[in-house]
């Protein structure tokens, strides 16, 4: 194993060249190399300090020098970043350290990052292609969630506040966050909104989690909660017991229905704490997309597998989701998630929901690899 100033300085290199994809993409330049030859160095950066993807790699008798493919990489399992160290760092070096939201008690995944300029960079670039297409560039900004400071170890919350203060108008923290200590605020966001209708803005974020909108609509009931004009909803997440659960087509007819907004305007964003890069609904700037179909940035993939073999399956088959995030740097370039996928062209894919029951056997397969020497 290298250690010491080489590693951080190959790290560098790394991140100079991921971020590189990012400004290259946001001046409407084409990728500065080829995805394959940076997430092969990814991935032989990583095979020599993240002790458990070398056990991986050993176990399957590859060799990280031969790589010439993302493909040739071996993904590591979400479910890993639970058990083991995934990061090619020491424990002091991490500036961030993202944690899985889950139950009291239950083990909760994590992703420390050494810097966290990437993922801004990445994640800005991509929401303004997509997320924030054909707004203002400064737009008042509601989240139905809490301030980033209630939750520090949440990658969800340090993305919204980065793009609070991105593509937000100056606001106070009281005109922009609506829950605080687990509770909506209702009465502060209708006096928020009124405002706004009042002075006829035209353009509104409005970013939530999926059970956010599942209270705000129980509260409403059979009233409505009129936005201003050109607003766009944002949600994300599951439900994890927090609220009923709504089918996504009636989340977005209910939502429509309450704010008053198309369904067009209303989209999800599909990520997770152990990736850099984010995913939204093709809708956004395609409005013959269907929603469930979702958008690529150039520096990630999402490569339907076979949840037994991990080999890519034949195009129109569902299988299991290989993300491969040239931004994931300092942990695990390639991610193995037990959410269902089918490709739906070049740079999309259907996100199909879970994989019910236990994780798929490829997965549980790679975690016994990873942690064949003892957990580290």
């Amino acid at each position: 194993m290298k250690h010491g100033a080489s590693r951080r300085e190959e790290s560098e290199r790394l991140h100079a060249r991921a971020r590189a994809f990012a400004r290259a993409f946001e001046e409407g330049r084409a990728p500065p190399e080829a995805f394959d030859a940076l997430a092969c160095d990814l991935a032989r950066f990583q095979a020599a300090y993240v002790p458990g993807y070398a056990r991986l790699c050993s176990a399957r008798a590859l060799d990280p020098a031969t790589f010439r493919r993302a493909a040739d990489a071996p993904a590591v399992p979400q479910e890993a970043f639970k058990l083991a160290r995934v990061f090619a760092f020491d424990d002091g070096d991490a500036t961030a350290t993202f944690r899985t939201s889950g139950t009291t008690g239950a083990a909760r995944g994590v992703h420390a990052m050494r810097t966290t300029e990437t993922y801004d960079l990445a994640s800005v670039a991509f929401a303004r292609h997509t997320l924030t297409r054909g707004l203002p560039a400064r737009v008042p900004v509601l989240v139905l969630g809490p301030a980033p400071r209630e939750l520090p170890d949440a990658s969800l919350a340090h993305m919204i506040a980065r793009f609070v203060e991105v593509f937000g108008e100056p606001a106070s923290e009281e005109e922009t966050y609506f829950v605080t200590d687990g509770v909506l605020d209702l009465e502060a966001l209708d006096r928020r909104v009124a405002r706004l209708v009042v002075e006829e803005r035209n353009g509104v974020l409005v970013m939530a989690t999926s059970f956010a909108l599942v209270h705000v609509l129980d509260a409403l009931g059979d009233a409505t909660f009129p936005m201003p004009r050109g607003t766009r909803v944002m949600h994300t997440g599951g439900y994890k017991g927090r609220s009923r659960e709504l089918d996504p087509a009636e989340l977005r007819r209910d939502v429509a229905r309450a704010f008053g907004v198309g369904e067009a305007d209303i989209a999800c964003e599909y990520g997770m704490t152990e990736l850099t890069s984010q995913f939204y609904e093709a809708v956004l700037v395609d409005p013959a997309a269907p929603h469930g179909v979702y958008l690529e940035p150039p520096w990630a993939r999402v490569v339907p597998v076979d949840p037994e073999t991990l080999a890519p399956v034949a195009g129109g088959e569902v299988g299991v989701a290989r993300i491969e995030d040239l931004m994931n740097v300092d942990s695990a370039f390639c991610v193995l998630a037990s959410d269902r996928v089918r490709s739906a062209g070049p740079g999309r894919f259907e996100l199909l929901g879970r994989a019910r029951g236990a994780p798929p056997r490829g997965c549980s397969i790679a975690i016994d690899d990873m942690l064949s020497s003892g957990v580290a």
